[in-house]
């Protein structure tokens, strides 16, 4: 398994001493710092280039649609990933552009050819070596992180990139000790907890601890609207716990991706 600071062996076609980049491709602000924001913060660490594209503005992210309207919720929701990624040293951040709008909630309803240009524009502009996003599961369930895993997978393929693919996933140790928690605070979608990975299969395993953890949990408390609540809910040392460990497994190699995609 790599270690932090190795994430990757040199890609194949980099010159040597060229400033290696991470793209992460999610579907909402705070996916990014929920699932990923220890190896952001490690990846930057070490001198590498992180860029961040996300899909919509969560604009619907709220028990309170009344209160909090889809566009004012969308405003805030902008400042606070600009927020979090700042507290994690990351300077590059992108929407994802589509020909129709990316509406939170309904990527689904996105034509799939329109999604997966968006991802490919990005992806092309960016040159990634390593790539992270959900896997085919969504990891929560949710259909917008569904949808995203599959656009990166098969844009992913379309431009030739030789970039790794890495999938953010639960594995059974996460499952055990966190799963009812999920399930009380409604993490879940679509029918439950996904099925676990099994540890053999894991590429990479980001154990947050000390300043680490604490500049994750910065990052989480940036998205005020989304995560204030929880914390309350669960307690503070609590939360900080629960998402102290991010595991990644590598996705399957470019064509026998395109074909779990096309199959999900």
């Amino acid at each position: 398994m790599p270690t932090a600071t190795a994430l990757l062996p040199s890609p194949a076609g980099r010159s040597s001493g060229a400033v290696p980049t991470l793209l992460g491709v999610w579907a909402h602000p705070d996916d990014e710092a929920y699932l990923s924001a220890g190896l952001l913060a490690t990846a930057v660490d070490a001198g590498w280039r992180v860029v961040i594209a996300t899909a919509t503005r969560g604009e619907i992210g709220t028990d309170d649609p009344d209160g909090c309207p889809p566009e004012v919720l969308s405003r805030a929701r902008t400042r606070e990933l600009v927020d979090s990624l700042a507290v994690l040293g990351v300077q590059e951040h992108r929407w994802l552009r589509a020909s129709r709008p990316l509406v939170d909630g309904r990527l689904a309803d996105v034509p799939e050819e329109a999604g997966i240009r968006a991802v490919a524009d990005v992806l092309t502009d960016v040159g990634p070596d390593l790539v992270v996003t959900f896997g085919p599961d969504g990891l929560t369930g949710h259909s917008d992180h569904r949808t995203v895993s599959r656009w990166v997978t098969r844009a992913r393929n379309r431009v030739g990139n030789r970039a790794a693919l890495w999938y953010a996933a639960l594995t059974p140790e996460f499952l055990h000790r966190w799963g009812d928690v999920c399930t009380e605070q409604e993490v879940w979608m679509d029918g439950g907890p996904p099925e676990p990975v099994d540890p053999a299969d894991l590429v990479h395993v980001q154990t947050c601890s000390g300043p680490l953890l604490d500049r994750k949990y910065a990052s989480l408390r940036a998205h005020t609207s989304q995560t204030a609540g929880l914390i309350a809910r669960v307690g503070e040392q609590r939360y900080r716990q629960w998402w102290s460990t991010e595991a990644f497994v590598a996705a399957p190699p470019p064509d026998d991706a395109v074909a779990a995609a096309a199959a999900a």
